[in-house]
């Protein structure tokens, strides 16, 4: 993701009135939005305040960017009613990128610790999200239009806009070049070993033959499609890398990629197909502790896989949340 910048109060306030507007349209409005803000700063400027001062007084004046971008370009603020429609739609899309994700991965963790088929995983997952979507759409907005009923006296929307909520400018992809080339390596090196491992070993069977790691079984089918899998992973953090900045696409698309990986690695692991047999029985330990081993430590891997797929995937939401457009 790429880091925000500073930026003065008008460019700031330029660029969120501007960012939800077609880029056709951004090009003519912008330099009027320059021109009204300076016409404001000015006309405070003349009432004695500092130019800082004016500045802010002028936004202030001048209101929510958003507003003033739906005033230009046509766009009705209707659904909740223009006094809260803005309010309505920041909480819901925080939640809809926060809440959905988080119950869409409990929900197929918890049906494949269960034993489901991949099917099951991907019905359960699927139907969460849609479930808890729904949910999150009809109860917000209900609140609103009571929150709109009650309040029919009221002139102003819950939350007042002042000029210090103004996002922060996002800086170009320079800075997110620090972020991209390590990722690329370590999936590079993570394909690099899957590969590797399958042809060497810290064990070798009787006839000197090295013992992989992962069962040799899978490369008939799930090894190529997880190999597939990082080269998509890799032309994702390129899109991201040349897109600046995270986005509710980038974030959805970062949730399935999590999840494509994520949920059939948990299912071979917990079945039993990921490791291979042969690798298990030539680790040095007591025959009869095999198994109290592997029933120790595939848990904990399998809760690694979870809690980081987990932590990417809401890191991915709130970064797009942050610099949402």
């Amino acid at each position: 993701m790429s880091t925000p910048s500073t930026g003065t109060l008008s460019e700031r306030y330029i660029w969120a009135a501007s960012r939800g507007i077609p880029e056709k349209q951004r090009a003519e409005l912008e330099p009027e939005f320059r021109e009204l803000i300076a016409d404001s700063i000015e006309a405070q400027r003349a009432n004695g305040l500092s130019e800082r001062d004016a500045e802010h007084a002028a936004l202030v004046e001048l209101g929510d960017p958003a507003r003033l971008a739906a005033r230009y370009t046509d766009r009705p603020l209707h659904l909740i009613g223009p006094r809260y429609y803005l309010d309505w739609l920041r909480l819901l899309k925080l939640l809809l990128a926060i809440v959905v994700p988080i119950a869409a991965a409990a929900a197929g963790v918890a049906r494949l610790l269960a034993g489901g088929q991949v099917g099951d995983v991907v019905a359960a997952v699927a139907t969460t999200a849609i479930g808890v979507g729904v949910h999150l759409c009809f109860w917000v907005t209900l609140v609103f239009v009571l929150i709109e009923r009650q309040g029919a006296n009221r002139s102003r929307p819950l939350l007042e806009w002042t000029p210090d909520m103004l996002p922060q400018l996002p800086s170009g992809n320079r800075r997110s070049l620090g972020e991209l080339v390590p990722t690329l390596v370590f999936l590079a090196v993570f394909a690099a070993w899957i590969v590797w491992q399958h042809f060497n070993s810290f064990f070798t069977d009787a006839a000197g033959d090295p013992i992989p790691l992962l069962s040799p079984a899978l490369w008939s089918s799930w090894l190529p499609y997880f190999l597939a899998l990082i080269v998509l992973e890799m032309g994702f953090a390129l899109w991201l890398y040349l897109r600046g900045r995270w986005t509710l696409t980038l974030a959805l698309v970062n949730l399935l990629l999590n999840l494509a990986f994520t949920v059939p690695a948990l299912w071979l692991l917990l079945t039993g197909q990921l490791i291979n047999p042969a690798f298990e029985a030539a680790v040095p330990v007591d025959g009869s502790n095999v198994a109290a081993v592997s029933g120790a430590v595939y848990p904990i891997i399998a809760i690694a896989l979870v809690g980081f797929a987990l932590w990417d995937a809401v890191d991915g939401f709130v970064r797009a949340w942050r610099a949402r457009e």
